[in-house]
């Protein structure tokens, strides 16, 4: 439309002019001049590109803003940028903890596909073979790219993606003003480690509401400690509110506001007990506001202060980014852009959303999910473990201490002790009557249609993705790492195996046992490892002397899901084979695996680990995950 202005303006001048009163050399001057000048604005017009800012902010989900949820804190700054832009209703971060999540956002990718999916990385993972982290895209197309200053990704990163990374890095530092450029910054006092404070803060500090009076989400007790830690936190929300204006305030100081695309996000959900590290809805959705700038307003088909249906996620942030600014988006990203132009057909058809939990810190549980429209999937492949298995970092929170000392001394109704105890390997719930997730509806007669429907689309988008969490990261870490996509490609037939084999706990009892004795019998390492597995979630007795010889397979991994299973299923105590069989194994991401195990067996069943056997704890090759493994057994984790 500009080109169209300029043109009628520079030809209705040319006209105007009396060619009579020129001599043919002066016309023609002046008409190539005008061409000229016509030319270099139309291409100043086509080659003038928006900057985009990212502004994330640790550990909130939408759960705790009132642009979501009528309960929420008051956000006037974040109000003012969806005045002037979209509020996203449906927006996840895939991951519900923060290097997974920032790796699937850099990336476009889903992170099991690529490696980069354990929190954190005992290794990095190269990326897929021509792709690169999308800022790099951004910088070859010409802008200038800033990153103050957290990463925290699980791949490695490469050359060329920053021209800065910093806690001074921003657009101001650009060497030509004129630059068009991309900035991301993070709001650090949000973060899980601003709940892990003392008593005397408790006493000390006086939260701007009255802790009597928050909501309290369902699966919390009602106490003291809960109230104050969720009115507190409820004063981070605020500090965020107050750091969006000021980077806005900054952007219209600098006279860059109108020319800028400003994506204001939470970098998944939490903080509280129960939602960071969780595949439910306070882990994984996000709030998300982006502001459309004045002058870039024909880029995009959203009209001002909307909000937009469309399920979006962290995979789709970097293909977002790269089609605003008119760049190719490569096709080893997995996500699809939300916002431009174009869109719309497509952004009418988008209702699901995946999530994926693996390795926390040294917490292991393999979790996948799906959410469509108003229903959410949720599958554990080890459901055995409780949502509340000890990570060290976690329970520094008072909050998450009591939580668990109240669950011990049995004062927590049902509802709220189900954290600290094993859980159905498939939950389904109606988020739009149960948006806590409180009701699973997966053993209702009435929706066992929906369930098998939603199992298949999951296990439909797990062989999609050859997720590699399938791979126990000891395996993962020794024969994928080098080259995550490519092995997963080769890897995918014996995922199909293996999501078989997990599923066999869906089909009748002798059925299900036949399949699992041949799988028992002559299946590979890798799918006796799962079937095995599955015979611990049926607590299916009758393979009882098959596992006990499991104990002496040649591959550890074996021994230690057989010496696992039986103790799953109160067959034997599986304590004292365990720490012998840690005490031998030289690798120490499976020692890791195999600690895990130990911890779940102490805090979580009948058995007793005396402190003679913790004592004898002793594995040869110790990493720092093992190390904080060791560090609770011993009693020294704070």
């Amino acid at each position: 439309m500009r080109r169209m202005v300029g043109l009628f303006v520079s030809c209705s001048f040319i006209i105007c002019v009396n060619p009579k009163s020129m001599n043919p050399k002066q016309f023609s001057t002046l008409a190539l001049l005008f061409f000229i000048s016509f030319s270099i604005s139309a291409w100043s017009q086509q080659a003038k590109l928006p900057n985009i800012v990212f502004l994330i902010s640790e550990d909130n989900s939408a759960h705790f803003m009132d642009l979501w949820n009528e309960q929420g804190v008051n956000t006037p700054h974040i109000a003012k940028l969806a005045e002037n832009g979209v509020v996203y209703d449906h927006a996840f971060s895939n991951s519900p903890v923060c290097s997974v999540a920032r790796s699937t956002l850099i990336t476009g990718t889903y992170a099991p596909r690529t490696g980069i999916h354990l929190h954190r990385k005992i290794r990095e993972a190269p990326l897929p073979e021509g792709l690169r982290m999308f800022p790099y895209y951004l910088r070859e197309a010409g802008y200038y790219a800033t990153n103050r200053a957290k990463k925290d990704y699980n791949a490695i990163e490469g050359s060329g993606v920053w021209d800065e990374s910093s806690n001074t890095a921003g657009w101001e530092n650009r060497p030509d003003p004129m630059q068009p450029f991309f900035h991301k910054e993070t709001f650090m006092d949000s973060h899980e480690s601003r709940l892990h404070f003392s008593d005397s803060l408790m006493k000390a500090y006086a939260p701007d509401d009255n802790p009597q009076q928050v909501d309290l989400f369902p699966i919390h007790p009602d106490t003291p400690t809960f109230r104050f830690t969720t009115a507190y936190h409820r004063d981070k929300i605020r500090g965020i509110d107050e750091w969006v204006g000021e980077a806005i305030e900054k952007l219209e100081r600098d006279g860059l506001l109108e020319d800028t695309f400003v994506f204001y996000f939470g970098d998944h959900g939490g903080v509280l007990p129960g939602s960071k590290g969780y595949l439910y809805e306070t882990g994984l959705h996000i709030p998300l506001v982006v502001r459309i700038p004045e002058n870039f307003k024909h880029l995009v088909d959203h009209e001002n202060n909307t909000r937009e249906k469309a399920f979006v996620s962290f995979m789709d942030f970097a293909p977002t980014v790269l089609y605003l600014a008119g760049i190719n988006i490569p096709v080893q990203m997995d996500g699809k852009p939300f916002l431009g132009q174009g869109l719309k057909a497509d952004l009418a058809n988008r209702d699901e959303s995946l999530g994926y939990a693996d390795r926390f810190d040294e917490k292991y549980e393999m979790v996948r999910s799906l959410r469509k429209e108003n229903w959410k999937y949720i599958r554990s492949y080890q459901p055995f473990y409780p949502d509340a298995l000890h990570n060290n970092y976690r329970y520094q929170m008072l909050a998450f201490s009591e939580w668990r000392e109240l669950d011990r001394e049995g004062k927590l109704n049902e509802l709220q002790s189900r954290f600290f105890r094993s859980k159905p390997s498939e939950m389904l719930y109606n988020l739009e009557e149960d948006p806590f997730e409180t009701i699973n509806l997966a053993e209702e007669e009435e929706y066992q249609g929906l369930l098998t429907q939603m199992r298949q689309q999951l296990n439909r988008n797990i062989l999609d993705f050859n997720d590699l969490g399938f791979l126990p990261e000891h395996l993962l870490v020794a024969e994928a790492l080098d080259h995550p996509v490519a092995f997963g490609e080769t890897f995918h037939e014996s995922l199909q195996r293996i999501l078989a084999i997990n599923d066999l706990q869906f089909l009748p009892q002798t059925e299900a046992n036949e399949r699992l004795k041949e799988v028992l019998t002559d299946g590979k390492v890798l799918e006796q490892f799962w079937a095995l597995n599955t015979i611990a979630i049926l607590s299916e007795e009758s393979f009882v002397s098959q596992v006990k010889e499991f104990q002496h397979h040649e591959d550890e991994m074996i021994q230690w899901k057989a010496i696992e299973c039986l103790g799953v299923l109160g067959l034997q105590d599986p304590l004292d084979p365990l720490v012998n069989l840690i005490n031998t194994v030289v690798d120490p991401v499976l020692t890791l695996q195999m600690l895990n195990s130990l911890v779940f067996f102490r805090d979580h069943t009948p058995y007793i680990l005396e402190e003679e056997m913790v004592s004898r704890v002793n594995p040869p090759n110790p990493n720092a995950e093992v190390t904080r493994r060791l560090d609770y057994l011993n009693g020294d984790w704070k």
